[in-house]
């Protein structure tokens, strides 16, 4: 930042944009020679302008942005070794961390030790926007009023513990996991997820720091760390409570646990992994409360909805559903057998794991370890006598063969695979080594699918889109078409977005597409064929989902690729 970003006087400005006359820009300048003020504050004081007006007007001196009370976030970002108590003191706060560039607003841009400071005490460069300093007093009262203070008085209480790595005898660990403050301490970190709707917890050890990290509508935030001197209690209690092996920590291991929080029951599944600097967590939050949704609130268009019941319904065959791993396919599979789920038809299962219990359905969770993978448990479930078969992925192709061998002796066989889009499903499986003719045989529809976020309905406002983002959807669109975007408040903490959707892309086979995969048509091929009959791709639908204010054109180009 420099000092000198502007020739030009704070009182020419101020006369030049009719904030101020001459005449109190002179007496102003009078009062200062006594009261050693700077004009700004001299001019405040006689009434002649206001704070915002000279803080605005600062910024345009530095040529720097101006940041108003309702734009900072909240919470703050949490920075690592800046206390509130220094935030308070120079009157600034964090505003974003990007790319190792710290943005921090400041009431007095002027003060180079506050810029020099933070550089030196974070290692990140620093750049500086101006706000009020009561808007960035409540920011800080706001951010370290909440559950970061909870936190901070926690680890108060365990200044004196000595918390290292490996050389910590079990004993100790053991000891250690259970003292009243460790479980507190974990139990915030649970409760806090839960309460910002997060799906999965990290904890990560790094070399000086343990970086705890919330994903929050799909993406990870940062959020308030503890010391990294108490990873070993923290990772202790965690595996406690997980029923893992705490003395074992050269190997990865899994395991669960169950909580009730504000009479949710939540499940959590855990999974360590050793890294160079400790264990890393993950803890994957499995809310039994919101899981089932039915098909009609997961986001389908009306003719999408409708062609997907059409191949659940159907008496035998196989149904994919497609996408990366977190978009919601085991979502919409429990969905379809929600509604298919009837006394009269009997319907099993095959997952890893299962995720969650659906009442009426016999599921089953296979374990590697004891020889049960989804092709032994789909061969046994067979004989099982039922009507419709879910397994959770098809993985090889011996999983592939007896599926299609299923679904050729009458039973209907739901699944997932990892593709890019639905025409791509049928190439994979050729890919694994199914033959031409199986596929075609088996095979009646391919649903792929994404998972976008909301837009905050709290503080939604209109905007024209981008001309670049528009050109990057690859579509014919109307290019004045007013959209949607979510301006940020306390509700969705500042992101704009609150909540997912899906984004589908619906192929149902039928007898042309047969005749394509018999002769080993290219994926491409295969698709081309699909649009120009009438086939929505996902970027067609998050188009209609932007148009319609659900989502914005950045949030389907995050989680689409474009269109070969």
């Amino acid at each position: 930042m420099s000092i000198a970003a502007s020739t030009r006087l704070l009182g020419e400005i101020l006369v030049e944009d009719g904030l101020a006359t001459p005449d109190a820009i002179a007496l102003a300048l009078a009062r200062t020679q006594t009261t050693g003020e700077r004009l700004g504050e001299a001019l405040v004081a006689l009434g002649a302008v206001s704070q915002d007006d000279v803080l605005r007007t600062l910024a345009k001196q530095q040529q720097l942005p101006y940041v108003a009370r309702e734009e900072l976030p909240a919470p703050l970002p949490i920075v690592k070794n800046v206390s509130p108590k220094y935030l308070r003191q120079y009157a600034v706060c964090p505003v974003s961390i990007d790319g190792g560039v710290l943005t921090i607003a400041a009431a007095d841009p002027l003060n180079p030790i506050v810029v020099d400071d933070l550089r030196q005490s974070t290692g990140l460069a620093v750049r500086v926007v101006v706000s009020p300093s009561d808007a960035i007093l409540e920011a800080i009262d706001r951010t370290y009023d909440g559950t970061s203070t909870a936190l901070q008085r926690i680890v108060e209480g365990m200044e004196d513990e000595a918390g290292a790595d490996d050389d910590e005898d079990v004993g100790h660990l053991r000891d250690m996991a259970f003292e009243a403050p460790v479980v507190r301490l974990v139990n915030l970190l649970i409760e806090s997820a839960i309460a910002a709707e997060s799906s999965d917890i990290h904890i990560e050890p790094f070399e000086d720091t343990l970086r705890i990290r919330y994903r929050i509508d799909g993406l990870l935030y940062d959020q308030e760390s503890p010391p990294r001197r108490l990873q070993a209690a923290v990772t202790s209690r965690i595996k406690i409570m997980a029923e893992m092996n705490i003395a074992e920590r050269r190997l990865p291991q899994d395991g669960r646990i169950r909580v009730t929080v504000q009479g949710r029951r939540v499940d959590i599944r855990v999974s360590t992994v050793p890294t160079v600097h400790g264990e890393s967590i993950v803890m994957r939050l499995l809310d039994r409360s919101s899981v089932f949704l039915p098909l009609e609130r997961l986001g389908f268009p009306p003719e999408t909805l409708r062609k997907f019941e059409s191949l659940i319904k159907r008496p035998h065959g196989i149904v994919l559903v497609t996408g990366p791993t977190g978009s919601g396919k085991t979502t919409t599979l429990y969905g379809a057998l929600d509604k298919i789920n009837s006394a009269d038809r009997k319907i099993l299962t095959v997952e890893d794991p299962v995720e969650y219990q659906l009442k009426g359905v016999n599921q089953i969770a296979v374990k590697p370890k004891i020889g049960l993978t989804f092709a032994n448990g789909l061969r046994h479930i067979v004989r099982q006598d039922p009507d419709v078969i879910l397994v959770g992925e098809i993985r090889d192709l011996e999983t592939a063969e007896i599926s299609i061998q299923a679904a050729l002796t009458g039973h209907l066989v739901f699944s997932t695979l990892h593709t890019n889009d639905a025409p791509a499903a049928i190439t994979r499986l050729q890919d694994m080594g199914v033959e031409p003719y199986l596929v075609a045989s088996v095979l009646e529809g391919v649903l792929a699918q994404r998972l976008v976020r909301r837009i905050c309905a709290a503080c939604r406002v209109r905007e024209t889109p981008e001309p670049a983002d528009l050109e990057a959807l690859g579509l014919d669109v109307d290019p004045a078409t007013p959209l949607w975007r979510g301006k940020g408040c306390d509700e969705c903490r500042s992101t704009g977005y609150r909540g997912r959707t899906g984004i589908y892309e619906m192929f149902v086979i039928g007898e042309d597409v047969r005749s394509l995969v018999l002769r080993r048509a290219s994926s491409r091929e295969i698709r081309r064929w699909a649009i120009d009959n009438g086939m929505t791709t996902l970027r067609m639908d998050g188009w209609l989902k932007a148009r319609e204010g659900v989502t914005t054109i950045e949030e389907v180009l995050r989680v689409t690729q474009e269109d070969a």
